[in-house]
């Protein structure tokens, strides 16, 4: 049995304007390329999370698109510059349809 993926994010709470942020990201999953066999030799079914999303204020400001290839836990960082105070949501979209996500708020002064 699984453990249900977690995600965790580190957002600096606050920013000046125009002030460049580092934003990091993890989801703890498994990440099963489909190419491994189970212990009766069948092949255990692919089960990635294959897109990452990051919306503010409900635009999306970065997306990525993951394949096999990525490890388990992937980690994901990248730079936004704060214009003005709002909600980040960030979301993990797994092979099966499932959606992972969370919120975390940014206030610029």
């Amino acid at each position: 049995m699984s453990v249900k993926p977690t995600p965790r994010v580190r957002v600096p709470t606050q920013a000046k304007p125009g002030e460049l942020i580092e934003i990091k990201t993890l989801i703890s999953h498994e990440m099963e390329s489909g190419q491994r066999k189970d212990a009766s030799g069948k092949i255990v079914p692919r089960k990635i999370i294959n897109t990452f999303t990051a919306q503010f204020n409900g635009k999306t400001v970065f997306e990525a698109e993951w394949n096999p290839a990525i490890s388990a836990n992937p980690y994901q960082s990248f730079f936004y510059k704060a214009s003005e105070s709002g909600e980040f949501a960030f979301l993990w979209k797994d092979d099966d349809g499932s959606v992972y996500e969370s919120k975390q708020k940014l206030t610029v002064a």
